[in-house]
């Protein structure tokens, strides 16, 4: 018997110090500057490379130290309830005294102790730890891997890629207190979660896509490209060869006038070619926050971007991934052009084909935020800014969505499935994912607690397209009975149902190849 209750003490000590030992890894793991650990690899710190290495999944690792701690404490509580029946053979006191005892160890050691040095000193555990989380991952990884998505799949609504112990995610909800009690306003909180997206987001996302592009070809002149360059309001315009996917470079508005301003034939006879600047490729599946490193470090504020099949998808600007984060960035050429966010009121608005789901749902739930902290002013707001006058919005920027006088006493937040999500990026998207085809303007749809009336515009080419849609709240208990409307509706909508507005008429088109004087 003694010599069981030495070996059962010895377990519960050595199970506890590891536990501890993960603890401090962990914090120290999470405390962790990416920008810091790349100064570590270039000052060649010892360490610093296997480092980098953890942090580029850092999420996986911290999975797996809380996976191992929970192991170990759950061995510690197991031998410490044994010792104690052993040792005093009062079962009943035994167990209940184990379990306050290591309680109280777990908290004092593992949760206040190991966690306080691992905050002070993150930088030298991590680089200590680094080699063995790294051996560790390689064997029982995918132990962590399929418990976080066995956790996923059960728990409601969208579960989180990473697992749900990545400091990103406490982060956020610190951000959502600090927001609660007046710390952090919400266009400010709205910019720190834009920061966090950032991280999650591909090009794809928010490049302008192949269609929308507007280039000019290599056997035009200088002058042309000059004229395609005012009439269109951009300064940087692609330059292809035989085709679209033949893209032979980047021609500047800069470089342009420097060219074309001492020029008596204003550059007529001055090919493109002579202008233009060697292109950038990338696929449209990286990062933007990788993105953004590239072309801060490459000093260029256009790239192309390709699909996986090396065919061309789209292009986009580093004004394009700074609008990720501050909103719309709108200039004079820019004033007539459709908001992706714009308020009618009554709660609801009319939103960009274009507009990504997740933005939709943060639309929403930034009104049931904002009815939640606000409801006792609501009457007062709407005597005060005149209910029901329409606004524009611009995406996630200051003052935007400032119509939040609706709000249903009991709204929804409002969350789409992950099957919407894998299969549909855009509004435009998920009506084609829920009527089966592609909608027309006059198609309607319900789902996810929300109403969508599909509207048409004119594109560039003059074709009669979707472009927006008008969505609102649907009321509680009222959206099956939507659904069916929606249902008929939108079999009608797709087929020969007139549009419900059409204010984009038509305007001179600017040359998608370039023709100009």
């Amino acid at each position: 018997m003694d010599t069981w209750i030495l070996a059962g003490t010895i377990g519960l000590i050595l199970a506890l110090a590891v536990s501890a030992v993960f603890s401090l890894a962990e914090t120290a793991l999470s405390s962790l500057s990416p920008a810091r650990v790349e100064t570590l690899v270039k000052d060649e710190r010892p360490g610093a490379r296997h480092l980098a290495k953890v942090m580029a999944r850092r999420a996986e690792h911290i999975n797996l130290l809380v996976l191992l701690r929970t192991l170990c404490e759950v061995t510690g509580t197991a031998l410490m309830a044994a010792v104690f029946v052993e040792a005093f053979e009062l079962q009943a006191l035994s167990l209940i005294a184990a379990i306050l005892l290591t309680a109280f160890i777990n908290f004092v050691v593992i949760g206040v102790l190991s966690r306080t040095l691992g905050r002070q000193n993150p930088y030298s555990v991590s680089l200590a730890a680094a080699p063995f989380l790294l051996g560790v991952n390689r064997v029982f990884g995918f132990l962590a891997r399929g418990l976080v998505r066995a956790g996923s799949v059960l728990s409601p609504g969208r579960g989180f890629r990473d697992g749900p112990f990545a400091s990103e995610i406490e982060l956020r909800e610190m951000v959502d207190i600090a927001t609660e009690h007046g710390i952090v306003e919400t266009d400010e909180r709205r910019m720190i979660q834009s920061v966090f997206d950032l991280t999650n987001t591909t090009a794809r996302a928010v490049m302008v896509p192949r269609t929308e592009m507007v280039w000019i070809e290599d056997s035009k002149s200088a002058g042309q490209a000059t004229s395609l360059c005012v009439r269109s309001g951009l300064s940087r315009l692609p330059v292809i060869g035989e085709d679209v996917d033949d893209i032979v470079g980047i021609v500047y508005l800069k470089d342009l006038v420097a060219q074309t301003y001492h020029d008596q034939d204003a550059g007529r006879h001055t090919p493109v070619t002579e202008v233009m600047r060697k292109p950038n490729f990338v696929p449209d599946s990286r990062l933007l926050t990788d993105l953004l490193e590239d072309m801060q470090r490459d000093q260029v504020h256009l790239t192309m971007l390709v699909d996986e099949y090396g065919a061309v998808a789209g292009l986009i600007s580093i004004e394009d991934i700074l609008e990720e984060i501050v909103g719309e960035i709108s200039d004079e050429y820019d004033a007539d052009e459709d908001q992706p966010i714009e308020s009618l009121g009554d709660g609801r608005y009319r939103v960009s084909s274009r507009l990504p789901l997740g933005e939709l749902e943060e639309l929403f739930r930034e009104q049931s935020y904002e009815g939640a902290h606000h409801g006792e002013q609501k009457d007062s707001s709407r005597a005060e800014s005149g209910h029901g006058e329409a606004g524009h919005h611009e995406r996630g920027g200051a003052g935007s969505w400032e119509d939040r006088s609706w709000v249903p006493e009991r709204a929804t937040e409002i969350e789409f499935s992950e099957e919407q999500h894998d299969q549909a990026d855009t509004v435009a998207g998920l009506g084609a994912l829920e009527l089966g085809k592609v909608p027309m303007p006059g198609a309607e749809i319900t789902t996810a607690g929300l109403h969508l009336v599909f509207e048409g515009g004119h594109n560039k080419k003059g074709r009669y397209i979707v472009k927006s849609a008008v969505v609102s709240r649907v009321a509680p208990g009222e959206e099956q009975a939507a659904e069916e409307s929606a249902e008929a509706v939108g079999q009608a909508g797709s087929g020969e149902a007139a549009p419900r507005r059409d204010d984009s008429a038509p305007r001179p088109a600017v040359g998608q190849n370039g023709e100009g004087d």
